[in-house]
C-alpha cells in the first residue's frame, strides 16, 4: 500500500489524551496531512482541541530517530535485535528474570501493551513490566478495585450532558480535556446543568462553574467524608448493596471539617447542589490521583456515589478521566506490574493458569512485580541490569528525575524504543530503536469512557522506523519463542486478544470483547469505535446501577477512611509545589513543541505564584525565581497571579533539558507514592523559592537554531525560525561577539545601544532579510515578541530594533487563540471598540474561541476586566 496515495480522509483517533477523539486525516501534495475532527465520532462529534488541530504540523521528519543505534553509532536492525536478544536472555540466564524489566508509555496502542505484557510475563517470567500510565491514574484503578472489585469506569461522556449537576475536582477539564470541557460547557448553556469545580487554583475551568471550593491541598478525602456524613443525616444513603457502609460513615461522622479549609456557607452551598440533584457526576483526574493518599481519594468519591446509587445510570456516577491517549487500553491488557490481561489478577492462581494456558506460556509470576518507582529504585541498586524503555521519558517525567538519571547511567544495559532522536532518556540508552508515531502506527486504543477506535496510518514510516508490537515479537522469536510471537499483522494481535477476554469473562472478568474474537484485517481495518463490554453476560454501556458489582459477594465495598493532609512545610521549605499541564502543550513537548501556534500560548517555563507571596519574596512580575528542593532546582519565569493560592504555587511540568536549561520540575519532587497505588505524589512537593539575581536578560529569534550558554535560557519553535528567553548571572565582555556566538553567525550586526539603561540590541541581517535578533537589558525584556517572530516570514523594516510594530500596525501580543492565531491585544481593541459582550460575539467578530474552545474562558475574563474598566470611566458631560 502506498500511503501517498490516500485520496479519502482517513478515520484515526487523536494520540494525546484520554479523550480519544476521532480525527479525519487527509494526506496532501505535499506530504502533510490536513486535519479535521471526525463529525460519526461519539468521543467528539467533530470537535478538537487545538492540540489535535495542529497535529498535520508535527509528523515531519524533523528530530525523528531515523535508524537503530548502538552505543551511538548507526546500527542495521538485526544488529540491534540480535544484541537486545542476547543481552536479555543472558541476563535472565545469569541472574533470573526478575533481573529485568520493561518501562512502558499510555502512548503505545494496545497491540503493542499486548505483545509486552505477554513478553515479559509469559515468557520471561517476570512481573517487572510498568507504565508511565502509573503516574497519573494508578491510584483511580486501585480505587476502583478495592471499592468495585474490578478496574471499570462506570459511565460515559453523555452523562455530561445528561447530568444535573456536575462536580469537577483535581481537573482543569479546559486545559486538560478540552473538548469534553466543551461538551459540559454546552449542556450547561442549553440545560442549565450546574457546574462544581473543587480545586486550591482558580483555573480556566473555573470560568463556568456555579461553585468554586478552593479547598486547602490535599483535603479531598475530608471534603468527600464530609458529604457522606451530610448525605446519611439527609436520608440519601443506602446500605442495600453495599458492605462497610457504616463504618465508613463512623469515620465520615469523625472528620474534621476544619481540614477542608471552608467556610460554613461554601461547604452547605456544596451538600445542597450534590444531595438535591439525583443525576450528578463527579469527575476527576490528577489533582485525586497524584497524592500519597490518592486511593483514599477515590474511594471517597466512590463511597458517596455507591451509598446514594447514583452510579451506572443516566448522569450519575464518579468518572476518572484519564491524561493519555490510552491509558485505559494498558489497564485492560495488564500493562502493570500489578495486573494480568483482560482485568484478571495476577495474585489468583486460577487466572494465571488460565492465561498461561492460553497462551501456552512456559511460566507465569505469581506476585506482582515492581511498580516504576520501585523499579528504578531496584535500577539503582542495581537489582535490575536491564530495562527497555518504550515510548516514554522517565529521566524528564519520574519524581527526583535527577535520581532516574543517575540510575539509567549505572544501568548495565538499557534499551529505548522512541520516535526522536533527543530526550532526557535517549542519551542514557546503549542501543536505541526508531518506532513509528502517529499517522503511521496501526492498532487501537481505548479512551476513558472504555470506547475502543482505531488508529490507522496515513504516512509511511519516518526512516527505518518499525512498529512497537513488531520490535517486540523480532526480539521474542529471537529468544526462541517462535511460535507465541508469529502475527503479520495487528489485526491476529487483535484477535487473540478479544479470544482471551472471552477466557477471562468466563472466569468472572468484566472486560469481555470476544465477539472479536474471529476478526480478520478488512473487519478490522473497518472497526468502528465501540464500548467494552461487547460480549458476555454483561453486555451494556454502564455499569453497577442494578447494584451488582464484581466483588465475590456481588456488593460494592465502601471503604472506612482516615482524612490525611501532605506533609507540613517547614521554614526551610515554606512553600508547597503544585504542578500540571498547560493549554498548548503535552508531556515533554517532542511533538507539540514542533508545532509554532502551540508554542505561542505559554513560550518558556513558568512559576504561578500568588501577589502577597511574591511581594514577600521581592519577586517582581517577570522577573525569575529560583525554586529548590534537597534534590534539585529550577529557575523559572515569575507570573504573579492570584490564581494560585497564597503558599501554592504552580509550575507546568513540560519543559526538559532539550528546550530549557533548568525548566524541569520533577527533579525537585519527592518520590513518595501512595503505598496501595504506587502513584507518586506530584502534586505537593515542598520547596523554597529565592529570587534569580539576574544581571541581564534577553530576547532573541533566529531564523537557524540558537545555540543558548546563558545560565537561564528557554527555547521554543518559530514559524520559520526559533526564539529564546535568556538571562545571566553575569555580563558578557563583548555583546557583539556574545550574539554571533548563540547564533553562530560571524556577520557583523546592527547595533543600537543604551548603556545607561543597560539595553543591547543586535540585527543580524542579510539581503533584507532578518537573520537573527538579540535584545537584553537590565530588566525583563519588554518587546513584542509576536512582531518580532513575524520579522522572521516578512521583509525587515525600520521597526525592527525598535522590537515593535511600526506606527499604525497593530501589535497582536501574546496568543491567546491558536486555532485562529489572536492575540491578547487584538483581542482587547475589538472587545472595547466593536462592544462585543460575549464570547460567542468575539467569535463572529474575530474567530477567536470558535472552533476548538481552549481559549473561551482567557476571552471571557478579558470581557469581565473590559466591562469593569468601562463602569470605572467617568462618564463626560
Amino acid at each position: 500500500m502506498t500511503m501517498h496515495a490516500a485520496a479519502r480522509p482517513v478515520r484515526t483517533t487523536c494520540p494525546y489524551c484520554g479523550v480519544g477523539c476521532g480525527v479525519l486525516a487527509t494526506h496532501q501534495p505535499d506530504g502533510g496531512l490536513a486535519i479535521q475532527g471526525d463529525p460519526d465520532h461519539p468521543a467528539n462529534f467533530g470537535r478538537l482541541c487545538v492540540k489535535g488541530m495542529a497535529l498535520g504540523e508535527t509528523i515531519g521528519p524533523a528530530g525523528r530517530l531515523m535508524t537503530p543505534q548502538i552505543g551511538g553509532r548507526r546500527a542495521e536492525w538485526d544488529e540491534a535485535l540480535d544484541l537486545v536478544a542476547h543481552r536479555f536472555g543472558k541476563t535472565i540466564r545469569e541472574h533470573g528474570p526478575d533481573a529485568v524489566a520493561f518501562y512502558v508509555s499510555g502512548q503505545l496502542l494496545t497491540e503493542d501493551y499486548y505483545v509486552a505484557n505477554k513478553l515479559m510475563k509469559g515468557f520471561i517470567g517476570s512481573a517487572n513490566i510498568d507504565t508511565n500510565s502509573r503516574l497519573c491514574m494508578a491510584s483511580s484503578v486501585a480505587g476502583h478495585r478495592r471499592a468495585f472489585g474490578s478496574d471499570t469506569v462506570p459511565g460515559l461522556y453523555e452523562d455530561l450532558e445528561q447530568a444535573d449537576c456536575v462536580v469537577l475536582v483535581g481537573s482543569n477539564l479546559a486545559w486538560c480535556h478540552p473538548v469534553l470541557f466543551q461538551r459540559l460547557a454546552a449542556a450547561r448553556e442549553a440545560h442549565g446543568t450546574k457546574v462544581i469545580v473543587i480545586d486550591p487554583r482558580r483555573t480556566a475551568t473555573c470560568q463556568i462553574a456555579d461553585l468554586h471550593l478552593r479547598v486547602r491541598p490535599g483535603s479531598d478525602t475530608a471534603l468527600f467524608n464530609l458529604l457522606l456524613a451530610e448525605a446519611a443525616r439527609r436520608g440519601l444513603t443506602d446500605g442495600g448493596c453495599v458492605d462497610g457502609l457504616d463504618d465508613a460513615l463512623a469515620s465520615a461522622r469523625a472528620t474534621d471539617a476544619a481540614m477542608i479549609g471552608l467556610s460554613a456557607d461554601d461547604l452547605r452551598r456544596f451538600f445542597d447542589l450534590w444531595c438535591d440533584n439525583d443525576k450528578i457526576v463527579t469527575v476527576y483526574s490528577q489533582g485525586i490521583n497524584q497524592s500519597d493518599s490518592g486511593t483514599d481519594k477515590v474511594n471517597a468519591i466512590l463511597n458517596c456515589h455507591m451509598a446514594t446509587g447514583r452510579i451506572g445510570r443516566p448522569g450519575m456516577g464518579p468518572f476518572s478521566v484519564t491524561g493519555q491517549p490510552n491509558a485505559m487500553g494498558g489497564r485492560e491488557v495488564g500493562g502493570m506490574a500489578n495486573m494480568l490481561a483482560c482485568h484478571l489478577e495476577i495474585e489468583n492462581p486460577d487466572h494465571r493458569q488460565a492465561v498461561q494456558g492460553f497462551w501456552n506460556a512456559p511460566m507465569m509470576p505469581k506476585a506482582p512485580g515492581l511498580k516504576a518507582v520501585d523499579m528504578f529504585r531496584a535500577i539503582e541498586d542495581g537489582r535490575i541490569k536491564a530495562l527497555w524503555i518504550i515510548g516514554t521519558n522517565p529521566a524528564m517525567s519520574m519524581p527526583d528525575a535527577d535520581r532516574i538519571v543517575r540510575a539509567l547511567a549505572g544501568c548495565d544495559f538499557v534499551v529505548v524504543s522512541d520516535i526522536v532522536a533527543r530526550t532526557d532518556t535517549t542519551r542514557l540508552a546503549d542501543v536505541l530503536l526508531p518506532a513509528t508515531g502517529w499517522g503511521e502506527k496501526d492498532g487501537t486504543v481505548t479512551n476513558s469512557e472504555r470506547r475502543i477506535s482505531r488508529q490507522r496510518p496515513t504516512l509511511a514510516p519516518v526512516g527505518q522506523a518499525r512498529d512497537d508490537w513488531r520490535i517486540l515479537a523480532d526480539v521474542a522469536r529471537r529468544m526462541g519463542w517462535h511460535d507465541a510471537f508469529g502475527w503479520s499483522y495487528p489485526s491476529q494481535i487483535f484477535a487473540e486478544y478479544a479470544a482471551l477476554s472471552g477466557l477471562a469473562g468466563r472466569l468472572g472478568s468484566d472486560f469481555d470483547i470476544s465477539d472479536r474474537a474471529a476478526i480478520g484485517r478488512p473487519d478490522y481495518d473497518a472497526m468502528t469505535p465501540f464500548v467494552w463490554p461487547s460480549a458476555g453476560p454483561r453486555q451494556g454501556p454502564r455499569f453497577f446501577g442494578d447494584g451488582t458489582y464484581h466483588t465475590p459477594t456481588g456488593r460494592g465495598r465502601m471503604v472506612a477512611l482516615a482524612p490525611r493532609l501532605p506533609q507540613p512545610v517547614t521554614p526551610a521549605l515554606p512553600f508547597r509545589l503544585n504542578t500540571g499541564r498547560v493549554r498548548d502543550q503535552w508531556h515533554s513537548m517532542t511533538r507539540t513543541g514542533t508545532a509554532p501556534r502551540l508554542s505561542r500560548h505559554m513560550a518558556e517555563p513558568y512559576l504561578e505564584i500568588h501577589p502577597g507571596d511574591a511581594e514577600c519574596l521581592g519577586l517582581a512580575p517577570a522577573s525569575l525565581a529560583r525554586v529548590s528542593t534537597p534534590r534539585g532546582e529550577v529557575v523559572l519565569r515569575v507570573l504573579v497571579t492570584d490564581r494560585a493560592a497564597p503558599g501554592h504555587p504552580f509550575a507546568p511540568i513540560h519543559w526538559s533539558d532539550q528546550n530549557a536549561a533548568s525548566g524541569r520540575v520533577n527533579g525537585l519532587t519527592e518520590a513518595i507514592v501512595d503505598t496501595l497505588s504506587g502513584q507518586p505524589a506530584l502534586k505537593s512537593t515542598n520547596v523554597s523559592i529565592t529570587p534569580f539575581a539576574a544581571r541581564w536578560y534577553g530576547f532573541a529569534v533566529s531564523r537557524q537554531s540558537i545555540r543558548p550558554t546563558a545560565d537561564y535560557w528557554a527555547t521554543a519553535t518559530l514559524t520559520g525560525g526559533h526564539q529564546a528567553e535568556l538571562a545571566g548571572l553575569t555580563l558578557p565582555d563583548d555583546w557583539v561577539a556574545a550574539g554571533q556566538r548563540l547564533f553562530g553567525i560571524a556577520t557583523t550586526p546592527m547595533i543600537v545601544r543604551d548603556d545607561r539603561r543597560g539595553i543591547v540590541r543586535l540585527g543580524f541581517v542579510a539581503d533584507d532579510r532578518l537573520m537573527a535578533v538579540l535584545f537584553v537589558s537590565e530588566e525583563p525584556v519588554a518587546v513584542s515578541r509576536s512582531h518580532l517572530a513575524q520579522c522572521l516570514v516578512q521583509d525587515v523594516d525600520a521597526s525592527l530594533l525598535a522590537g515593535r510594530p511600526a506606527m499604525g500596525r497593530q501589535d497582536d501580543g501574546a496568543t491567546v487563540c491558536a486555532c485562529a492565531g489572536i492575540g491578547i491585544n487584538r483581542l482587547i481593541t475589538a472587545i472595547t471598540t466593536q462592544n462585543l459582550l460575549s464570547v460567542d460575539d468575539v467569535g463572529k467578530a474575530l474567530g477567536a474561541g470558535a472552533n476548538c474552545g481552549s481559549c473561551r474562558p482567557e476571552i471571557k475574563a478579558l470581557i469581565v476586566q473590559a466591562g469593569a474598566r468601562a463602569a470605572l470611566t467617568p462618564v463626560s458631560g
